[in-house]
């Protein structure tokens, strides 16, 4: 598929809905060496200036690894038609499963980042930030219940230097 760089203030879409709803494919790593995930948890707005995106990792993700070894990471937004495949990311493992095969999903490089090329909407990254969830800075204790293993996610903050829409 062909991409086209588009300006992040005209972008047609909700971001609840893009991340919340549609979900999105965190991807780390370059083209001999990366990992994707599923993610429903993140944001997108401005900080320090700049566009940035903002994802939580939880550390045992195998993602977490090519995001602590990379410069950059890509989310990949897609078109309902590509739920099974986004299921699949987010369930199985990229340590046991080779998701590229079995999702049928197009790997493309562009500048040391991978995104997919079935995605209908990409932003390139670039990591700015990074910080752990700590349990003592919540202000209600109801937010635990998303960490019964007490595997608190890992923050990062990219500034989205890129956005690429499908033509």
């Amino acid at each position: 598929m062909k991409f086209e760089s588009v300006d992040l203030k005209q972008l047609p879409d909700n971001p609840f809905r893009l991340i919340g709803d549609q979900w999105t494919l965190v991807t780390a790593g370059s083209a001999d060496s990366f990992n994707t995930m599923t993610a429903s948890w993140g944001g997108v707005g401005v900080l320090w200036n700049k566009p940035v995106a903002t994802i939580y990792i939880r550390p045992q993700r195998y993602t977490y690894e090519f995001l602590e070894k990379s410069d950059t990471f890509t989310l990949s937004f897609f078109s309902e038609q590509y739920r099974s495949a986004l299921k699949l990311c987010g369930a199985k493992s990229g340590r046991e499963v080779d998701k590229v095969k079995e999702t049928g999903l197009t790997p493309v490089t562009e500048e040391g980042s991978v995104y997919f090329d079935e995605a209908r909407l990409v932003f390139v990254c670039k990591k700015l930030y990074f910080d752990d969830i700590k349990p003592e800075n919540f202000y209600t204790p109801d937010l635990e219940i998303n960490y019964p293993n007490r595997d608190y996610h890992r923050m990062y903050i990219g500034e989205i230097q890129k956005a690429l829409i499908a033509k």
